[in-house]
């Protein structure tokens, strides 16, 4: 599953083909039908992974780590920062994926899905910081959107993307807190 994104990064849905998943991993065609059906079962495994992985495994584990809401937010940021994503393809597979979902149905209602839990999730964290509730979605809104344009300008040279992402949100928790 991991060639699958690391071949959605390089090149696009179009770049999931067996032969070249194979052929990266030095194994036979065979091999991947072993696993799956055909490319679109593997692509659809991919979506809901990136959905389990990259969305609820993450809710679930700071919901369950005894942590503050403010700290969830911090070990938050430096999960979406940090270098976790690698074998998937590094920051190039979240910006992959939602390329993907601009042309594939499925693709589409996975982010559309992914990008819900991940906003009501910064939006619960906020109000439970003391942010006022009618800020609480803007506040989640805000730093979601930060996280999706640093991720992509991190990608052509800015280096400071987890500082920068860390500074907003220490600027929404200050501005939370003055209300």
């Amino acid at each position: 599953m991991k060639a699958g994104f690391r071949a959605l990064s390089a090149g696009g849905p179009q770049a999931i083909k067996v032969e070249a998943i194979a052929k990266a991993l030095k194994v036979s065609k065979g091999s991947f039908y072993w696993h799956f059906k055909d490319v679109s079962a593997l692509k659809a495994d991919m979506l809901r992974h990136w959905l389990q992985v990259a969305t609820h495994d993450i809710i679930s584990d700071l919901s369950d780590n005894g942590l503050g809401s403010k700290e969830q937010l911090r070990r938050l940021v430096d999960i979406a920062t940090s270098e976790k994503n690698e074998p998937y393809g590094g920051a190039l597979a979240e910006a992959a994926i939602r390329d993907w979902a601009r042309y594939d149905e499925n693709a589409a209602a996975t982010l559309k899905t992914v990008d819900a839990a991940r906003r009501q999730f910064l939006r619960m964290l906020f109000e439970k910081s003391g942010a006022p509730p009618a800020q609480c979605v803007s506040y989640a809104n805000i730093l979601y959107a930060a996280l999706i344009g640093l991720e992509q300008l991190s990608l052509t040279g800015v280096p400071e993307w987890k500082k920068d992402l860390s500074a907003l949100l220490a600027l929404l928790l200050r501005d939370a807190e003055k209300r």
